[in-house]
């Protein structure tokens, strides 16, 4: 019996290492030590980081790490489908490590974004086309007053 515990544990067991492992593979893009660091950063932490956010949470454990490579890496990652860009506008530029299709709701009074799963989105096939354009990504969003804010004010 313990043997049987173990093996399911072991097959049911999915870290977050091996997942960011597995997601950057499956895109075709080479894992290295600084990818793998902020693919896990992504997959762990849901609050849409900027470059900078993505900088400094791991700039502390990894000394060496520059904002050059998180920004090439983040284009990397975009370019490959392994994270979304989410583009609000030139001042608001983030990332989601999610990349399931959903929407965003973007506070224009306190500036957090929110993920939203209940709103339809289109979902793309590898050739999409839209009126003979070809479409390769979707990006929905809908800016506003969030309820915290919203709340706050009463």
């Amino acid at each position: 019996m313990s043997y049987l515990c173990t093996v399911i544990n072991h097959h049911s067991m999915n870290t977050t290492k091996e997942k960011a492992y597995a997601r950057l593979t499956e895109k075709g893009i080479k894992p290295s030590v600084q990818r793998m660091a902020i693919m896990e950063f992504l997959m762990e932490n849901f609050t849409h980081p900027t470059i900078e956010d993505i900088y400094q949470a791991l700039h502390p454990i990894m000394p060496t790490l520059s904002k050059t490579t998180v920004y090439n890496t983040m284009r990397l990652f975009a370019e490959y489908q392994a994270a979304q860009v989410i583009s609000i506008d030139d001042h608001h530029i983030c990332y989601d490590g999610n990349i399931t299709p959903h929407a965003h709701y973007y506070c224009d009074r306190c500036g957090k974004i929110i993920d939203l799963y209940d709103v339809p989105v289109p979902r793309l096939r590898k050739t999409t086309e839209l009126q003979g354009h070809d479409v390769n990504s979707v990006q929905l969003y809908y800016r506003g007053v969030c309820k915290d804010c919203k709340k706050n004010e009463n």
